[in-house]
């Protein structure tokens, strides 16, 4: 046949006869080639069509199978460091996608044994398909098995290959459905995954058996489709990961988009100085009465919102302290009133773009060093520092009292009602001093009993000595027995009527109250004077009292119960255990800080199971440890620039406890549905606050520098939506500011996803088993579109 084809070439002659043949042999010739190109074409081009079409599915089968084992060694499915690349989008270390593995660990172990199935069989049919083209790159499977993994970071570099494959995949859909329903052979490991050694070994002996019929397939082609598997497998999700994905968004309240959650700004007549529960204008409107100070209040909308609270016009960085506590940004907290109404007692004054603070007061106009160091003259027993260590202000005006107070190394609670002088609480923070927005009115103060050393109020404007003394004996209640109230007011010094008439209804109160008047002194700079009242240590002078009034309280009324408990107008008897808390002072600061308390006792079951002290002592190390080798160095955080801090679950105090040495204070939450331990804060010399953390916290927007939350969301996902408490983080969190959160890895999966979706900056995660860390950073970053939230606008 090929001398026939090249006579025609060559034009040799020949008879009439042999044209003839040579016309039929040539015609038989093509209709053989045709025949055969049509046998090829079912043979071999089908096998490779269906080798393209089938790369997609293998991308989708690879991340199931990916998935399905987040900490086992998956050598066997892919190269050996192929998931550290395969998500460049993703968080700066590998612990992350482990994280969010382990949340599709069940759901896709089934598919996983057919994934691997459908990659051996594929890896096969594609060394048939490409011997000819590929036969001199017939080296040993595992050299290419690293060349795919070099690549397998590379997604962008094959972005139009992919979309080429995609449109090969719609037109080879049946030859899908066939290799999705072909048995399985493959030896799976007791893991339920495919050992390297078994899927090496199964397609060499296929190779062997079909080497006949397919002489020269390289033997490198399976490692060929792992890499592009890995080089795509960004791009991919599976059904698995998109029902449980829709599933996610059904529950959530939020609307979401292709970046995740969908997040909005509050439309609320608040504007940046929103707080949920104290601005639930549509509530406050319909009480029945203010006299009380109803509306200064917490009243909490039915639903929390999930909204952003929009940041003030020419937002900066905070001043850092101790600067903070003489001046503030004036953009980062725009109201002068107060510097109207009070710039002439040197509260607040305007200056350019700062607002200053001379450190004066209504009671200490030449500052509040003078003043403090006025009362321990007037009182050495108080010892600032010492004996006294953890106090509470009432009515705390811009808290220069407790701001000036960190210089004699004690802490003070500064509490004002919102609004009552604009923005006051507002201000103190931003100075970097403890504040919450709270009010004596109907409820009891959100502290337990018998925990503050002194209780000071200066010119705060509660009328004590009314309605049978209900409000001084809310501070009975949280002084400890021998602490000293400290009442720097007008009735003290002055002879006005109405100042002699409650200077006497005070002076009979505090006596049927046995509380002993120690001193009465006047400062000569400031022409003001102070009366300090120290309560009684025992039972004694109740039990000697004439008449019952004010009356002693129920045996079952707890002292301690106090999250929406109304107010009553009685007396709580003095602890009379040895072993009872209140019994004894603590011990002088800073040595209560690390010892458990006398009545800490080994018959007690601590949070963590230990005997109570020792239990107490663990957690005290524990976080000794965790912070200096941590925390303070390992997250990257400047702590310079850290004031005010958070710790949403506190439960000990130790967290607070191991930053005593950093210029930080501690605002330590321990919430309403765990062990009350806030008690032993106290006594240690730090302080707290009770909260429920499925509601709003009583502070303004933009408090807090850093937020701790240690296993706190994985609880509170059982009683509410996590995106609310998420954005009440956001919300008391400053620009810039730190969230560092301990939980499940499902659980740190979950917020950080949130965080990404509010453009916050991911500093580090950290997984180890079924425990996680995480750090963010809040920005600027705000969304444009607003909701109204109907239950805040006037």
């Amino acid at each position: 046949m090929a001398m026939g084809k090249y006579s025609r070439v060559d034009g040799r002659k020949s008879s009439k006869w042999c044209s003839t043949v040579t016309i039929v042999v040539f015609v038989g010739f093509c209709l053989v080639g045709v025949w055969m190109l049509m046998s090829s074409s079912s043979g071999v081009a089908a096998p490779n069509s269906d080798v393209s079409a089938q790369e997609p599915k293998e991308v989708k089968q690879k991340v199931v199978e990916k998935f399905s084992k987040p900490y086992e060694d998956i050598s066997g499915d892919l190269p050996e460091d192929t998931g550290k690349e395969e998500h460049p989008e993703s968080s700066q270390d590998g612990s992350t996608s482990n994280v969010e593995d382990s949340q599709n660990l069940l759901e896709n172990v089934e598919g996983k044994n057919e994934s691997e199935e459908d990659s051996k069989r594929e890896a096969e049919t594609d060394e048939d398909a490409k011997s000819e083209d590929n036969k001199s790159n017939s080296g040993d499977r595992e050299s290419n098995s690293e060349g795919g993994e070099s690549n397998s970071g590379d997604g962008d570099s094959n972005s139009s290959g992919e979309d080429k494959r995609m449109s090969e995949t719609e037109t080879s859909t049946n030859e899908q459905q066939e290799s999705e329903d072909s048995p399985s052979e493959s030896t799976s490991n007791p893991d339920g995954g495919e050992s390297k050694t078994d899927v090496d070994s199964s397609v060499e002996e296929d190779q062997s058996k079909d080497q006949a019929s397919n002489e020269g397939f390289p033997a490198g082609a399976q490692s060929e489709i792992l890499k592009e598997t890995t080089a795509d497998s960004g791009a991919w999700s599976t059904q698995a990961a998109e029902s449980q994905s829709e599933k996610e968004s059904q529950k959530s309240p939020l609307s979401k988009d292709q970046n995740g959650y969908k997040w909005k700004l509050c439309n609320v007549t608040a504007g940046p100085d929103y707080i949920p529960c104290l601005d639930n204008v549509q509530v406050i409107k319909k009480l029945p009465s203010t006299n009380h100070y109803e509306h200064r209040e917490r009243h909490c909308p039915d639903e929390a919102p999930t909204c952003l609270v929009p940041l003030p016009e020419g937002y900066k960085q905070p001043v850092r302290w101790p600067r903070s506590r003489e001046q503030i940004w004036y953009s980062n907290v725009p109201h002068t009133k107060l510097a109207d109404v009070k710039g002439h007692q040197n509260w607040v004054k305007v200056s350019g773009d700062h607002l200053t603070f001379p450190g004066g007061g209504t009671q200490f106009k030449h500052g509040a060093l003078h003043y403090i160091d006025f009362i321990q003259k007037s009182l050495s027993k108080i010892a600032w520092g010492n004996r006294t260590r953890v106090i509470l202000d009432v009515g705390c005006g811009v808290a220069s009292f407790g701001g000036y107070l960190f210089d004699r190394d004690v802490l003070a609670m500064s509490l004002a009602p919102k609004d009552e002088h604009e923005a006051q609480v507002q201000f103190a923070l931003e100075r970097g001093i403890p504040a919450i927005s709270a009010v004596m009115g109907t409820k009891r103060l959100p502290f337990p009993s018998k925990v503050f050393d002194v209780v000071h109020c200066a010119r705060c404007r509660v009328p004590w000595h009314i309605e049978g003394g209900k409000l001084l004996l809310e501070l009975n209640r949280v002084l400890r027995p021998g602490g000293y109230f400290v009442w720097s007011a007008t009735p003290v010094y002055q002879k006005l009527p109405e100042d002699v008439g409650i200077w006497k209804a005070m002076s009979e109160l505090t006596k049927s109250m046995c509380w002993e008047l120690l001193v009465v002194n006047n400062d000569k700079l400031n022409q003001v004077g102070v009366a300090i009242y120290r309560k009684p240590m025992s039972n004694q002078c109740y039990e000697k009292r004439e008449q019952n009034e004010p009356p002693l309280c129920k045996e079952d009324d707890d002292p301690d119960a106090v999250w929406n408990v109304q107010l009553q107008a009685c007396m709580h008897k003095v602890p009379v255990g040895a072993s009872d808390r209140g019994k004894q002072l603590p011990k002088p600061w800073p040595l209560r800080l690390g010892k458990p308390p006398y009545w800490l006792t080994s018959s007690q079951v601590g949070v963590y199971g230990k005997a109570a002290p020792e239990d107490f002592t663990a957690d005290y190390e524990h976080w000794q440890r965790v912070v200096s080798t941590s925390y303070l160095n390992g997250l990257g955080i400047d702590w310079s620039s850290v004031r005010n801090v958070m710790d949403m679950r506190a439960v000990y105090g130790g967290f607070a406890a191991a930053l005593r040495d950093l210029k930080v204070w501690v605002m330590n939450v321990v919430t309403i549905d765990s062990p009350d331990t806030l008690p032993l804060i106290y006594e240690r010399g730090l302080f707290g606050i009770y909260h429920d953390w499925c509601e709003s916290f009583s502070t303004y927007p933009r408090s807090y520098d850093l937020v701790h939350a240690d296993h706190v969301f994985s609880n509170l996902k059982k009683r509410c939506k996590l995106e609310a408490v998420i954005a009440e983080v956001d919300r008391i969190l400053r620009p810039e500011g730190k969230l560092i959160v301990q939980d499940s890895v499902e659980t740190i999966a979950e917020v950080e996803k949130m965080a990404k979706s509010l453009q916050w900056k991911i500093r580090l995660t950290y997984s180890n088993d079924s425990e996680g860390l995480l750090c963010v950073q809040k920005t600027l970053w705000r969304p444009t579109e607003a909701e109204a939230i109907f239950s805040a606008i006037a």
